[in-house]
């Protein structure tokens, strides 16, 4: 069985969508005869944890641990809301932020490049070399953001005979909270210039996008491949909600607020009883403070339930219990490469989905694809009453039912035959 190394930030009990990637890769390749070992920080700062996806980690997994050190812990005491949220990417508008917010994100842009977890690649280089020594490994895998888990494998690719894929979840310097780190002009050349060392010096790259996968073509002659994200598990059948519930899983920061989407809600109130009478909205997961302001001015709060972080067990079973199920993005032209993981958990709970993002974004494209729901723009306000007014006739008529078709090829198992494919690809010129 061939030994595969993946060397990621993020691993149980860390929560969120990044960790399960790796986590449900690591769970099939043996499916493919290749025996991963994973090597993860041992004193991680996670901003988010979930004990239940510890139970998803699969029995017998080599999980090796190597001590980091994060500047964040002694910065959290100045501040350890902002800190945390600084540290899971999350970035106010500049009029939001505070005098020492913005210190932070200065120190943060042009003190810490890549990213704050750079520390880690000394120490893990050191101990990873005797490692793949031992063991006989012949691919390392690295995953980011955090970024900096790349330079990892940019040195293990300097001192050993290895194949090294980097798999990007999301972009490096193109993405969107780049932008507000307050670099200087030496800074924002020096990420330039390690983005262009790792996409020119590891063996493959993997994107979770097209949109990706073009913008680094630009940047290297590498071979690159798309392997999105995906769900894991068997559909199991769910009573719905009796309310026409309408929900959304994830954080809902002010960037992504939908305020024409929270108008039509309103209105179709006023114009309809019943429709205010049977309509639940359910936020999961941290609602910024614009957002409920938002649905406060247009009279929604009776109709909301806030719910917080809720664990990815508990999540599966919302999401499949819902009427319908929203997803937003960020309305800017270097969001539309941004598939969210939930995309496809929501494609796996067999209900509509309406998505609120940019224009020509990726999401729209697998939708029509597999016939899931709708993707609409920001403005759209038409769109979105229709489409709204749609779902809850088809609710009161028979029940609203998903028509989705072909979504197996997101399923993990699937997911990680291709990328067991890509691994064992002979990448010379000749080949492709």
């Amino acid at each position: 069985m061939d030994k595969v190394l993946i060397v990621c930030y993020y691993w149980p009990p860390a929560g969120g969508p990044g960790v399960q990637r790796w986590l449900k890769f690591a769970t099939y390749l043996p499916e493919s005869n290749m025996e991963p070992i994973v090597f993860v920080p041992e004193n991680p700062s996670y901003p988010l944890t979930d004990a239940s996806l510890v139970k998803e980690t699969p029995e017998g997994i080599r999980v090796i641990k190597q001590r980091i050190f994060e500047p964040y812990g002694w910065a959290s005491l100045f501040s350890k809301k902002k800190i945390k949220r600084i540290s899971s990417g999350v970035i106010q508008k500049r009029q939001e932020q505070s005098l020492l917010e913005r210190l932070l994100l200065w120190v943060r842009g042009n003190f810490f490049i890549p990213d704050a977890r750079k520390y880690w690649v000394k120490p893990s280089v050191k101990a990873l070399v005797k490692i793949i020594q031992e063991e006989g490994i012949r691919t390392v895998i690295t995953t980011g953001p955090p970024h900096s888990v790349h330079l990892i494998g940019f040195q293990l690719k300097q001192k050993l005979p290895i194949q090294w894929l980097a798999d990007f979840r999301d972009p490096w310097t193109s993405i969107g909270y780049h932008k507000k780190l307050k670099l200087t002009k030496r800074s924002q050349h020096k990420h330039k210039t390690l983005e262009k060392q790792v996409l020119n010096s590891a063996d493959k790259l993997v994107v979770t996008s097209t949109k990706t996968k073009q913008e680094f073509e630009g940047l290297t002659t590498v071979p690159i491949e798309v392997i999105t994200n995906g769900y894991d598990g068997e559909f199991i059948s769910t009573k719905l909600d009796e309310s026409f519930t309408v929900s959304h899983i994830g954080s809902l920061l002010t960037d992504r607020n939908p305020k024409t989407l929270w108008k039509v809600l309103a209105d179709l109130c006023n114009e309809n009883p019943e429709f205010k009478a049977t309509l639940k909205i359910q936020l999961a997961g941290v609602v910024g403070d614009g957002v409920r302001e938002s649905i406060a001015k247009q009279g929604l709060v009776a109709s909301v339930s806030f719910l917080g972080y809720v664990s990815h067990d508990k999540v599966i079973a919302l999401q499949r219990k819902s009427q319908l199920l929203v997803l937003l993005e960020i309305d800017a032209e270097e969001t539309q490469g941004i598939i969210p993981g939930k995309l496809f958990e929501y494609l796996h709970a067999h209900r509509p989905i309406l998505a609120v993002g940019p224009k020509d974004w990726e999401v729209a494209n697998i939708l029509k694809e597999t016939k899931a729901g709708h993707s609409v723009l920001h403005d759209d306000y038409n769109s979105l009453k229709n489409v709204l007014l749609d779902a809850f006739k088809a609710y009161q008529d028979d029940g609203l039912h998903s028509r989705a078709s072909g979504i197996e090829q997101y399923s993990r198992k699937a997911l990680t035959k291709k990328l067991t494919e890509f691994i064992r690809w002979e990448s010379s010129k000749n080949k492709r």
